[in-house]
């Protein structure tokens, strides 16, 4: 379905509901259908707007857009080949020109959905006057506005065509095939097409791009748009619907006294597959609203209960990076020598943890979480709380592994005990992993470095390093772990001859912590890479793919 026919049938709506019966008892049905679509309305509103809270939308985003960023050149032509061939397949278009504005931005989703949907008008006209123009044939014969339809295009041909993209009589995949057997000229349909339909595509494209900048405003992404702008956005938004609106309107009224739509007045919006009985569309029209917010409530309902691991679908939620302490503190410190001397009897150089004497030394590692519990938090200077909290988070992520020991990798454990479990103590408070991370440490420190400091016990993970990390050597130990990763293969390689930079999948999850500080995955990979900062100083900046992230445990069995 092309763009344009949604903001018809909104039209179409207010006018078509009026006369659905007569008389006080017609009066009486109409008040209650009202009322019941309010609620449906409202209950409809409320579900997308939980659901936008509760899915990972601007994770789905983001992974959309990066998987068009990594295609480069062809990233458009992908998308307009799959544009084209779901319009051939009657899959309604709508969807595809709302996410062309969400990944290419106003101007080039709408251009790219412009050129896609004229080429697909062409090439089903094409089809059905030169291919299957029997079957197509058989098609219109089922369809009452079509004869009228016909009529009108004999008599005034582009224009017929043109009223009829702005206001569809047929749905727009489907009219595309029946267009091919009227006497319109191929040229002429092919122009009165592309020009009508820029006003419905610009209308959906621009609702896209709204939504993705306030999706990225939701995220706290960096990319977020100003108060301002977002004002700007909306007002041009009412601005492009009151204009499309208004011309449909013009267009309807110009094809009723042109005749093209006078099989249709009295079965409303014409279907594929004949026009529906007044009878039978007027009960659709009434139990339509109200089942679409039953069905959209059960699943917001079904949603709302696996939201952990729809959102792990899509990987770690966005976060604005920021410093929320100071460096100075009441010199106090934390003493994290027990779990200092648990690592290095228990860690091997590379990280790989020897988990069948840690077992056995559980006691003292159980001990070193007790005293996490009572650790003076609020008292420690900014080194000293980022030193805990990495350490904390490793200590856990350890006892974790012991719990369901022996285990062939973290993923193995259910969801409910991993890392959103709300369980562990720091400080009187009880987190999950997943809040010390994405709520204890990234909001609350611009150190994107982290990522390769906590460990998640698996051999893709950045190493579990053979010493506890301390408050007064934070700054080269956070250095020497990004160092490690950016000199071993496992997480980073350059080939300047192929042009290609292969990177640790934490790039991918965490990409926008990494853009928020150096503007780009690459800019900040390139900080600890020569070669790759020579390359991006030269402008050939290299194509990045992502290594395979090996979610084996890192224990001494699973060394190389």
């Amino acid at each position: 379905m092309r763009a344009m026919e949604m903001s018809a049938m909104m039209v179409d709506t207010v006018s078509d509901t009026k006369d659905v019966v007569g008389g006080d008892s017609g009066r009486r049905g109409r008040s209650a259908s009202r009322w019941v679509n309010r609620i449906s309305f409202i209950v409809l509103v409320a579900c997308l707007i939980l659901l936008v809270r509760v899915l990972p939308v601007d994770r789905a985003v983001q992974a959309l857009q990066g998987g068009v960023d990594r295609l480069g050149v062809l990233g458009p032509a992908v998308f307009a080949g799959a544009y084209i061939v779901a319009g051939l397949l009657f899959v309604p278009g709508s969807a595809l020109t709302l996410a062309s504005g969400a990944l290419f931005g106003l101007i080039w989703g709408t251009a790219i959905v412009s050129i896609a949907s004229t080429i697909n008008a062409a090439l089903a006209f094409l089809i059905a006057r030169y291919i299957a123009r029997e079957k197509v044939r058989r098609a219109a014969e089922r369809n009452r506005s079509f004869a009228a339809i016909d009529q009108a295009i004999g008599k005034g041909g582009w224009r017929i065509v043109a009223m009829l993209r702005l206001s569809p009589a047929v749905p727009f995949s489907l009219g595309n095939y029946l267009y091919g057997l009227t006497s319109i000229r191929f040229w002429p349909y092919v122009l009165a097409s592309w020009l009508c339909m820029l006003p419905g595509t610009f209308m959906y494209v621009y609702i896209g791009h709204l939504g993705a900048q306030g999706l990225q405003a939701a995220g706290g992404g960096s990319n977020a748009v100003g108060v301002g702008k977002t004002v700007l956005l909306v007002a041009g938004l009412a601005a492009t619907v009151v204009v499309t609106v208004y011309v449909t309107r013009l267009a309807r009224r110009a094809l009723s006294e042109q005749g093209a739509l006078a099989a249709a007045a009295g079965s409303g919006y014409c279907e594929a597959n004949g026009a529906a009985t007044p009878k039978s569309a007027s009960l659709a029209r009434v139990v339509a609203l109200p089942l679409a917010a039953l069905l959209v409530a059960t699943f917001t309902a079904a949603v709302w209960s696996k939201q952990d691991a729809i959102r792990g679908l899509f990987g770690p939620p966005t976060a604005t990076l920021q410093e929320a302490y100071s460096g100075k503190s009441d010199d106090a410190t934390f003493d994290h020598s027990q779990f200092d001397s648990l690592l290095r009897k228990h860690v091997s150089e590379g990280g790989w943890v020897d988990y069948e004497g840690l077992k056995a030394d559980s006691a003292n590692l159980d001990a070193y979480l007790a005293s996490l519990e009572k650790a003076p938090f609020d008292k420690l200077g900014r080194d000293e709380k980022l030193a805990l909290l990495i350490n904390a988070y490793n200590a856990f992520t350890l006892r974790l592994i012991l719990d369901h020991y022996p285990v062939k990798s973290i993923k193995d454990i259910p969801d409910a005990q991993r890392w959103a479990d709300k369980r562990w103590k720091i400080a009187g408070g009880t987190w999950s992993l997943n809040q010390i991370e994405h709520e204890q440490i990234r909001p609350k420190f611009r150190e994107p470095r982290v990522h390769f400091a906590l460990v998640c016990a698996a051999v893709g993970c950045p190493p579990l390093r053979a010493e506890a990390y301390t408050g007064t050597k934070l700054e080269a130990q956070i250095a020497d772990q990004t160092r490690y990763v950016h000199t071993h293969e496992r997480w980073f390689r350059f080939d300047s001859k192929s042009g290609v930079v292969k990177l640790t999948k934490l790039y991918d999850w965490y990409g926008d912590d990494f853009k928020q500080v150096a503007g780009s995955v690459l800019a900040y990979a390139a900080k600890h890479s020569k070669e790759l900062q020579a390359a991006l100083d030269a402008k050939k900046p290299p194509r990045i793919e992502w290594l395979d992230y090996d979610w084996r445990l890192n224990s001494r069995e699973n060394k190389p």
